[in-house]
């Protein structure tokens, strides 16, 4: 778990967090294995038995003030009593995760039986658009090849069409077959059969190590829909619109329905890929395109904002149902057509999947991303908490999960991987701010539940192997990231802990949620505004601001550089290339309105260091 703050030392009331300009937050990655400074956590079990404080339910760690039968809660300071398991287990305190670090993670018991734990095995389906071009399937055939190479043994895959028609295929027979149900081209319709009673899931989903040579077979069979092949209606649209048949909503409401009814029991997480070549055109779920050259007809609204918003809630329903039915959804639009990411995206990211677009086949990577996105770890059914002492809290929250409807500062994260990162401001609580004494500091605690799929060459260690040979197991583990930071006194302390990566990830953050909620315009203002406000506290606090009385005016030399702070130097030049990335840049610079939905995604998900290398670069090139 990585946490970045944006200052090392917090500021020590609300007026100099106010005087400073700078961003006041951390980000964290919650499933990095090490933390920032390249430190693992340290490993223990019993998770559950972890003390809590009865006031702020903040976990024991090694910054609470332990006596011999109670401790001190380091976030809020009540005295708690300790339950004699826990005197007895802290009576050896080398034997103790919680007692060595304040980076732990910790196993904690799974509910069911051993039996069900066992059977949860990795599920991959792949739904593959045939309203599409020859080139198009070759780019997803060596795709879903670069895949199956990087599944873990054991792992059971489905194959999945979709056009007019939404096909299912059987690959562990002696040669592959595929069933087919028409999809209703009413907007409102919905398939006529479930797709248990086409083919039963368990023999949809095909085990990887015994029929890689049939899902491959089944793959290179592929072929697009032709036009004689659609049904009459196929190829009519709304208003005289030419429509290519793409039934790509109700494919995906149906193989949820359809993965859902084995959720818990043959999985315990399946993942869909879906590759799109297009706008979903044909039955519930499609998209009219025709706003896209309607976006300037508007007097007097921002053309790119127009843009931005859904246009149904189809998508954002449907990842709920996903949600439900334990799938995540991975899209990969391969288009240079206006498709409507900005509908389709809820799909994947409030999933807890991810949204790919590539313009065009030729120069696509879409083969090495697949086998780079599989072949890196990842949790899911994740829980994450953020606590503070007492004197701040939380305010905005950003990143890829579901706020919980109960708790605050509770996110819940389907699918998590090394990669994903999230971030949150802080506001002070009251007019007080930090105490100044130094027994007194700000603390920040990060909880972290997930799941993991353990395959069986991972189980030796334990007793499971030789009575579940071939089977996966599921661990659930609880990570624990406590954090005590200074408190700068002044602006020029302040200063001089400024992280320009983490400052950078937090505007990211507020700029795309501008740009969602007021449009682009308002995001470039805000960003611009911003450094503006920055560079004047600067110079007021380190008193450069110098006067020169002329006899008709007043002018002013003016430290725009911040040469006397390097932390705040590289600042100007980040948000220069931020203002020149397509995030930021209008539709008349040739700005594709997807390729902006795109980029919002993926820098709202991406670990801050490959951010800032590519802000870095953008500057450079």
């Amino acid at each position: 778990m990585a946490v970045r703050a944006t200052v090392s030392r917090f500021p020590i009331d609300s007026d100099v967090q106010e005087a400073s300009g700078v961003p006041w937050g951390i980000t964290v990655t919650p499933f990095a294995a090490k933390d920032e400074n390249g430190q693992a956590p340290v490993y223990g079990s019993d998770g559950h038995l972890l003390p809590r404080c009865e006031n702020c339910y903040a976990y024991f760690n090694t910054y609470c003030e332990p006596d011999q039968w109670a401790w001190n809660c380091s976030l809020c300071g009540t005295l708690n009593g300790l339950p004699s398991q826990a005197i007895a287990r802290y009576s050896h305190p080398q034997s103790c995760a919680e007692m060595m670090s304040s980076f732990i993670d910790l196993e904690l018991p799974l509910e069911g039986s051993e039996e069900e734990m066992l059977h949860a095995r990795p599920v991959y389906v792949a739904a593959v658009d045939l309203s599409s071009s020859e080139e198009f399937l070759e780019l997803t055939k060596s795709a879903l090849q670069a895949a199956l190479e990087a599944l873990a043994p054991g792992s059971l895959f489905g194959l999945a069409t979709f056009s007019h028609k939404l096909g299912l295929y059987d690959v562990q027979g002696p040669i592959p077959v595929v069933k087919n149900v028409f999809i209703p081209q009413d907007t409102e319709g919905s398939l006529p059969i479930e797709l248990e009673d086409v083919m039963p899931l368990l023999q949809f989903l095909a085990p990887v190590d015994t029929c890689k040579d049939r899902i491959t077979s089944a793959l290179e069979a592929l072929r697009p829909t032709t036009s004689w092949e659609r049904t009459p209606g196929a190829g009519q649209g709304l208003d005289g619109v030419l429509m290519g048949g793409r039934g790509f909503g109700v494919a995906m409401e149906a193989l949820c329905n359809y993965l859902g009814s084995e959720y818990g029991n043959t999985f315990a997480l399946a993942r869909v890929f879906a590759f799109l070549s297009g706008p979903p055109d044909y039955g519930p779920g499609q998209l009219d395109t025709r706003r896209y050259g309607e976006q300037y007809a508007s007097k007097g609204e921002d053309a790119d904002r127009a843009l931005l918003p859904e246009q149904t809630p189809f998508y954002k329903d449907l990842a709920a149902v996903a949600v439900q039915a334990g799938v995540c959804v991975d899209i990969f639009a391969v288009t240079n057509e206006y498709t409507d990411l900005a509908s389709l995206k809820f799909l994947s990211i409030e999933s807890g999947g991810s949204l790919f677009l590539y313009s065009n086949t030729d120069d696509s990577t879409l083969p090495q991303d697949m086998y780079r996105m599989l072949s890196r770890p990842y949790a899911f059914n994740c829980v994450l908490r953020l606590r503070t002492s007492t004197e701040f809290k939380p305010g905005h929250s950003y990143g890829h999960f579901f706020p919980d409807p109960q708790y605050e500062n509770v996110q819940h994260i389907i699918c998590c991987d090394s990669y994903a990162t999230y971030a949150y401001d802080f506001d002070f609580a009251n007019d007080v701010g930090f105490s100044r004494h130094a027994s007194e500091q700000p603390v920040v605690q990060i909880a972290f539940q997930y799941t993991v799929v353990v395959p069986p060459e991972e189980l030796s260690g334990s007793g499971l192997v030789s009575s579940s040979r071939g089977k996966h197991s599921l661990k659930r583990r609880l990570r624990i990231r406590t954090l005590q930071f200074g408190t700068a006194q002044n602006l020029n302390e302040l200063y001089d802990g400024v992280d320009p990566e983490a400052v950078l990830s937090l505007l990211v953050h507020k700029v795309i949620l501008a740009s969602l909620e007021q449009g682009v315009r308002e995001g470039r203002m805000l960003l611009h505004d911003w450094l503006v406000i920055l560079t004047a506290q600067y110079n007021e606090a380190f008193k450069l601001l110098q006067y020169k009385n002329g006899s008709s005016s007043i002018t002013a030399q003016i430290d725009v550089a911040f040469s006397q702070c390097p932390q705040l130097q590289p600042l100007p030049r980040l948000v220069f290339a931020l203002l020149r990335n397509p995030l930021l840049r209008f539709h008349e610079e040739g700005v594709h309105p997807d390729y902006r939905i795109y980029v919002q995604c993926l820098f709202r998900y991406i670990v801050l260091s490959i951010l800032y290398l590519g802000y870095s670069h953008s500057i450079i090139s």
